[in-house]
């Protein structure tokens, strides 16, 4: 049986879909709001937490140079290169065969990382420890007896990579060095990891110091370094009023000199004691105030009781170097400010 409807039923039908389409597009309440997780930004470092890092490698890598430097008794130069993210595969993909490699425990969280030395910069390392000028042979592998020097060497460099992250909280163990080649299988060639490069010099070896460490290690303690990177900024603002403070107390030499006039050169040489010497200037013409030889500003010169004084009568600004050596009276950085202030 066919049911016609008339335009009042068709009416209250549309009503009744549109009414469902809002509740059903309606947002929920902001309590159930919830934002999908993107799995391929797991172990994924922020720009403010790899700030805070160059931070600690920049500490790591002075202090390293210093000390390696002062212990081997040679020059030696430690630069921060790079850091940077990438996937632990490309990572292994760029170590040179042979290499020196060892593995680090990270605590107390528990993960492992990897330390990389260039076998010049190692066997360089040795040859001076043994008394040598530093020759090396980079074809080969280092024996059991350079192994075992090489210890005291990472040790020095894992003491100095301690301090420079004591204030994160990880510490570096030395674990093993790598003799089996496990280094492949240690993690996943997709893990993200953040790998740390130093550009070393050691007489005339050059080569590279790597760090390869799992970004997630980095991402528990990610409030340390955040903090840590804040704690940067007053130290710098301290020593800048410290310099300040310093340089308010410095002196420099000053004169108050009226402006350069043209004279008859008889009128010079007339000159003799008791002679007036007529200068063509106005009655109220203004001096100039040299600091450190250079115009501060125009001045007047007044008296403050037994001192002469020269009183701000013009704009502050920086002139050219004055080429005459006037009689001048040395003046603090601090009393030119207030001179000026006047």
């Amino acid at each position: 049986m066919q049911t016609i409807l008339d335009q009042n039923a068709i009416d209250h039908l549309f009503a009744a879909q549109g009414a469902g389409l809002k509740e059903s597009v309606a947002e929920p309440p902001e309590a159930e709001l919830a934002v999908l997780y993107n799995f391929g930004r797991a172990g994924q470092i922020s720009n403010d937490q790899m700030r805070a890092i160059s931070l600690v490698n920049d500490h790591f890598a002075r202090n390293l140079m210093h000390t390696l430097g002062a212990w081997l008794r040679t020059q030696t130069q430690v630069v921060l290169v790079a850091g940077e993210q990438m996937p632990y595969g490309e990572f292994i993909s760029r170590i040179p065969e042979p290499a020196y490699i060892c593995l680090l425990r990270l605590e107390p969280l528990g993960g492992l990382g990897l330390m990389e030395i260039d076998l010049s910069l190692a066997l360089t390392m040795v040859d001076l420890l043994l008394g040598g000028h530093g020759g090396a042979d980079v074809t080969r592998d280092v024996t059991d007896i350079e192994d075992a020097i090489l210890l005291s060497v990472i040790e020095v460099i894992l003491r100095e990579l301690n301090a420079a992250w004591e204030k994160v909280g990880l510490q570096f163990v030395f674990d093993k060095r790598d003799h089996e080649g496990k280094v492949p299988r240690l993690m996943a060639g997709a893990e993200r990891t953040l790998c740390v490069s130093f550009d070393m010099q050691v007489l005339g070896a050059h080569g590279a110091l790597n760090f390869c460490l799992p970004a997630v290690v980095l991402n528990t303690i990610q409030r340390r370094l955040l903090a840590l990177s804040d704690e940067s900024k007053p130290k710098y603002e301290a020593v800048t009023g410290r310099v300040a403070a310093i340089l308010g107390a410095g002196r420099f030499h000053a004169v108050l000199r009226l402006p350069p006039v043209r004279l008859p050169s008889a009128a010079v040489r007339s000159l003799a004691p008791g002679v007036v010497l007529d200068l063509p200037l106005p009655k109220h013409a203004q001096a100039e105030l040299l600091v450190g030889g250079r115009r501060l500003c125009g001045a007047q010169a007044v008296v403050r009781g037994e001192h002469r004084g020269a009183m701000i009568a013009g704009a502050v600004a920086v002139g050219v170097t004055s080429t005459e050596n006037p009689v001048t009276a040395p003046i603090s950085a601090a009393e030119t400010r207030e001179a000026v202030a006047g």
